[in-house]
């Protein structure tokens, strides 16, 4: 498994959370929601490709 994969969801998560923080010091708590949910999506559209390459490998390992 690639490594640099963990470290772009580290990064997505650290960046949200760092922007949320900011959001909530300026009373934007809406916004901080939005972005949290923002950076879940992005998140799990990196997992879901992960997963269909699984699949896929899977799939021609077998021959399926």
């Amino acid at each position: 498994m690639e490594i640099d994969i963990i470290f772009k969801i580290a990064g997505v998560g650290m960046l949200v959370a760092i922007l949320c923080i900011v959001l909530r010091k300026m009373d934007r708590e809406e916004m901080a929601q939005l972005l949290t949910l923002v950076g879940v999506v992005v998140v799990l559209s990196m997992v879901i490709k992960l997963i269909t390459d699984l699949f896929s490998s899977v799939r021609v390992m077998f021959r399926l």
